[in-house]
């Protein structure tokens, strides 16, 4: 039985051209984006806020406020399982490149930004919900997320993802709406104010069985801090322009998805309470649909569980089972 999987690494720019490939998941943010009557004007606008973002704040020696922008790719991961060359998507991420119009040349971003999971949906949408069905109280199942974390750790420490990326990736999420967040006296120039929640949430849990720990920053000039996910030192082991490329493109995914958070008009103050129910904030001008992306995650968490977590339950239990970095 094969116990060595292995990837393939496909790139897709995300562009005002951009349209959705097969096997990308519906409900990601980006793709969200990219259907409808006004795909393009939604595809246009996002990536000019994700512009003015990174330049308002990397405001050092850039009087007019456009020396760069930055460039988004989808980097999709598909596993192999048999060796046979029949794979399943696995993980969409994103990919920024900074363009320094000053001097002409491009920098390396970082790499993670977003996360899309198949398996994550059949966890949260279908595995989860189950468990909960005939509950009393809310539970968690036993090993949840231990499949998946496995599986990204397998990812980050292979061959594929050493010759395709020079940094371990940050993914960047919204704060959770059932938790409470106070405000430290540590602040950092670029990620701004930190933030410590008063526990742990479903998704910090998660998260930490993929390897990663997580900070809480809420940069200058936002409204609400993100939650941003990484291996070894979130401070140190990055440049300020490329987490300032994460920033610009995540919180720009926030405002239009989660504008009760992010597109608020009152700021976070030092102690925060996120709601959904919100009703003092200002929406943009790009259309999304977040009631049909909750659906669409149930539907995409059966369909890996009928293409992947069915058909190779027996070697996915194998290799978990032995699995170590």
């Amino acid at each position: 039985m094969n116990t060595n999987f292995s990837f393939a690494i496909k790139s897709t720019r995300f562009d005002e051209h951009y349209q959705p490939s097969d096997n990308t998941r519906i409900t990601t943010n980006f793709a969200n984006l990219a259907r409808g009557a006004r795909r393009q004007e939604n595809l246009r606008d996002t990536l000019r806020m994700i512009n003015n973002r990174f330049n308002a704040l990397a405001n050092w020696d850039n009087p007019n406020g456009d020396r760069y922008s930055v460039e988004v790719e989808i980097i999709s991961v598909d596993i192999d399982i048999e060796g046979n060359g029949q794979t399943f998507p696995t993980i969409e991420v994103l990919q920024t490149t900074i363009i320094d119009h000053a001097h002409n040349k491009r920098i390396e971003g970082l790499l993670g930004n977003s996360f899309s999971s198949y398996v994550r949906d059949y966890d949260f949408s279908i595995l989860l919900l189950d468990h909960n069905q005939n509950q009393a109280r809310f539970s968690v199942p036993e090993n949840f997320g231990d499949l998946h974390g496995k599986l990204f750790k397998y990812f980050v420490n292979s061959a594929a993802y050493r010759q395709n990326f020079s940094k371990q990736p940050v993914i960047c999420l919204s704060v959770s709406d059932s938790k409470i967040y106070h405000r430290t006296e540590n602040q950092h120039p670029v990620l701004g104010f930190e933030y410590e929640p008063n526990e742990a949430s479903l998704t910090e849990n998660y998260f930490k069985q993929m390897g990663l720990q997580v900070r809480y920053f809420m940069p200058p000039n936002s409204t609400a801090p993100l939650a941003f996910y990484f291996f070894g030192d979130l401070i140190n082991d990055y440049s300020n322009l490329e987490l300032i490329s994460t920033i610009a493109t995540m919180e720009t995914f926030q405002k239009i998805y989660r504008p009760e958070i992010y597109n608020a008009n009152a700021v976070a103050g030092e102690r925060f309470i996120p709601s959904l129910q919100h009703p003092d904030h200002s929406l943009t001008r790009i259309d999304y649909d977040r009631a049909e992306r909750s659906q669409l995650a149930i539907k995409q968490g059966k369909f890996a569980e009928e293409h992947f977590i069915k058909p190779y339950r027996a070697v996915l239990e194998q290799w978990s089972a032995s699995f170590a970095v």
